[in-house]
């Protein structure tokens, strides 16, 4: 396996071109049977859907090579439901019953030397999306849809160790309630691109959105769910119908409680809460956990006891564990693991 000459270790987190895509498209009606294709390239009606009104939603996750050798991924058939849930409320049909893992098998499969070996920090990264194709000048959903699936190998997130970052609470809002937020769709990704830049810019890594109605809720950044760990080291989380529901964080509540048997709780978080927990970490696909040590409200510092120098214990121990059942080290909840090859 992992036969491209590469040097794994040196691979950052950005696109590289692999042999294979996956791609289907949807007209009159119906999904066709879809298939792989070595063309990269994608040509568009300048008034397609995508361009004109962002109906385009999109999924995120890898493939591993563990370590007795297997290419597998990490529990898809969620990947798939959350794709298909975007879609819905995006006007975008839905795909039909087993397609998404049917496609990313085939594409992983097609492309597994580009599937770095166990113990590189690497990964192949898979990112399905579904945009709208056909021209559309009214404001209304397109008739015609393409499904695509990319892989990229990409390097560990954290080269060195996980350090933990600065953020800062963001004037922004990141959705809208009872709008798009709970869904991973392209436009609310645009939302964020100005907040991170202006973050950057005065020396953040991230932003905390609060919630948009009363700016008293802890909602999620620009890319990821929140985890706090309490000073008693009980671990909670957002709770809010306008956050993406994280497979990752979903993840590693269940490792919290069922595996580590720690306290796990998903609810209301306020923001003047934040101040008196002990640990703090941003959860998603590319980082697992990427650990929080300070958080600035306009100019006011909170500083968790976790510090600035490693992950906090409890975030530590959860990431360990999370990435230890995703590389096979230590024994998965049924149905987490999807071997490939």
């Amino acid at each position: 396996m992992a036969t491209k000459d590469i040097d794994w270790g040196s691979l950052g987190f950005g696109y590289v071109q692999t042999d294979f895509s996956y791609v289907s498209n949807y007209k009159d009606g119906k999904w066709d049977e879809g298939s792989l294709t070595a063309d990269h390239n994608i040509t568009l009606s300048e008034c397609a859907g995508v361009l004109q009104y962002a109906q385009t939603v999109f999924e995120g996750l890898k493939a591993y090579t563990t370590e007795d050798g297997k290419i597998v991924t990490f529990r898809p058939d969620l990947n798939a439901q959350r794709l298909n849930d975007s879609a819905a409320r995006l006007e975008i049909p839905t795909l039909p019953e087993g397609r998404f893992i049917e496609a990313v098998e085939k594409v992983v499969k097609a492309n597994a030397d580009w599937v770095p070996p166990y113990g590189s920090g690497a990964t192949l990264y898979i990112r399905p999306y579904i945009f709208g194709f056909n021209p559309v000048i009214g404001v209304k959903p397109a008739d015609e849809y393409q499904f695509r699936i990319l892989c990229t190998p990409v390097g560990p997130y954290f080269k060195g160790g996980a350090k933990p970052i600065t953020i800062k609470v963001s004037d922004f809002d990141r959705a809208a309630p009872h709008g798009t937020g709970h869904i991973k769709a392209g436009l609310n990704y645009a939302m964020s691109l100005h907040p991170i830049v202006t973050a950057h810019k005065e020396g953040f890594d991230e932003n905390m959105y609060l919630d948009a109605g009363s700016r008293t809720y802890v909602e999620e950044t620009g890319g990821a769910n929140f985890l706090f760990v309490t000073k008693e080291g009980k671990v909670v989380t957002p709770k809010s119908n306008s956050i993406l529901p994280s497979i990752t964080r979903r993840s590693l509540m269940y490792v919290a409680k069922e595996i580590l048997g720690l306290e796990a709780e998903e609810r209301e978080i306020r923001f003047d809460e934040v101040k008196d927990f002990a640990e703090c970490g941003l959860c998603g696909t590319a980082a697992v956990i990427s650990p929080v040590g300070c958080i600035n409200d306009h100019g006011k510092e909170i500083k968790f006891p976790s510090g600035m120098e490693e992950m906090g214990p409890t975030t530590k121990k959860l990431y360990e564990t999370l990435t230890g059942i995703q590389m096979g080290r230590i024994e998965a909840p049924k149905g987490w693991i999807h071997v490939i090859k």
